[in-house]
C-alpha cells in the first residue's frame, strides 16, 4: 500500500472518532486476550464497535470483543481498544498496527499494552502479572517494513527503550500500593497461531525471554516510531511448552485471565491514579 493511501485512511479513521468524541485522548490502553473489562468505569464514554470506524481491522479471535471506548478516568481522557487483531489472523502488519497509529493521530501520547502470554521463567505462574521490560521480535516482520511514513517518525527509530523505565517504575509502585506482586521480564514475540514446540521455549529462555506471546510487538514499535512512550503488562495465562507436563488450550487462558480480571483492572486503575497525579505536579 502506498504511503500517502496509509495516511489517507488513518486521516479518515481519526476524522469519524473525533466527531464521536468530542476530547482528544491522551492515553491509549489495548487490552490482551480476556482482558476486556478495564474502562468499564470510565466517565462520559462512548463505544464503538470497530467494524464502525473506517479501515479499523476487526479481530476474529475469541477473547476480543472489538470495541473502542473513549471516555476519561482520573481526570485524563482515555481510548481504550478491547481487543485487537494479530498477525497470524492473514492481516498485514499495516493493518495490525493501524489501530495503534490512529490512537498516536489523535493525540495519545502514553500507550499502555496489554497481552496474555506464556511463562518461561520458571518462577512465574499462571496469573501472575509481568511488566515487560523489553522484548524480543521473532515474528519475522516488522511494521516499519517498506516505505517510510515521514509523517509518523524517522526512517531509523530508536528501540533502546522501547518500555520507558519511568513508566515501569511507576507500575510498580501502583502494584505496591493494590497489594500485587508483580513480575518484570522480557517478552518474545512469535507469529503464531501454533504454540511453541519445547526445543522453542528453550531456546527462547536460553535467549533471555521471559514469557511469550504473538502480540505487542509491533504496536510498540509503531507507537516507539510515532513517539508515544510505552508500559507494557503482560498476564501469565499459562506455562510455556516444556515447563509443565500438559498440553497447551486457549481455554486455559480465558480461565486465567477471568480469574486475574479483577486484579489487574485495580492494576490499570492506580497506574490511570498515578499518571493523573504525574500531569499535575
Amino acid at each position: 500500500m502506498h504511503v500517502a493511501e496509509q495516511l489517507e485512511q488513518l486521516d479518515a479513521a481519526v476524522t469519524y472518532l473525533r466527531q464521536k468524541y468530542y476530547r482528544a485522548p491522551e492515553i491509549g490502553v489495548i487490552l490482551g486476550s480476556g482482558l476486556g473489562d478495564f474502562g468499564s468505569g470510565m466517565k462520559e464514554s462512548v463505544v464503538i464497535p470497530y467494524s464502525e470506524i473506517p479501515h479499523f481491522p476487526v479481530s476474529s479471535v475469541v477473547g476480543h470483543s472489538g470495541k473502542l471506548l473513549l471516555g476519561s478516568m482520573e481526570g485524563l481522557s482515555l481510548a481504550v481498544m478491547s481487543g485487537r487483531v494479530h498477525y497470524y489472523e492473514g492481516y498485514r502488519m499495516e493493518q495490525v498496527v493501524f489501530p495503534a497509529r490512529v490512537l498516536g493521530r489523535l493525540g495519545v501520547k502514553t500507550l499502555i499494552v496489554t497481552n496474555a502470554a506464556g511463562g518461561i521463567h520458571r518462577d512465574f505462574k499462571p496469573g501472575d502479572l509481568m511488566v515487560i521490560t523489553d522484548h524480543i521480535n521473532l515474528m519475522g516482520a516488522n511494521p516499519l517494513h517498506g516505505p517510510n511514513l515521514d509523517d509518523l517518525g524517522v526512517r531509523f527509530p530508536d528501540m533502546s527503550e522501547a518500555y520507558g523505565k519511568q513508566l515501569r517504575g511507576l507500575a510498580l509502585r501502583a502494584a505496591e500500593s493494590v497489594g500485587i506482586r508483580l513480575q518484570q521480564g522480557v517478552y518474545i514475540a512469535v507469529a503464531g497461531p501454533s504454540y511453541e514446540t519445547p526445543a522453542e521455549i528453550e531456546m527462547f529462555r536460553r535467549c533471555g525471554a521471559d514469557a511469550v506471546g504473538m502480540s505487542t510487538v509491533p504496536e510498540v514499535i509503531a507507537a516507539g516510531h510515532m513517539g508515544m512512550r510505552v508500559l507494557g503488562i503482560s498476564c501469565i495465562t499459562n506455562m510455556a511448552a516444556g515447563v509443565l507436563p500438559q498440553k497447551l488450550h486457549h481455554a486455559e487462558v480465558l480461565e486465567t485471565t477471568a480469574r486475574v480480571q479483577r486484579e489487574f483492572v485495580s492494576l490499570l486503575e492506580r497506574v490511570i491514579l498515578l499518571l493523573g497525579q504525574e500531569r499535575t505536579e
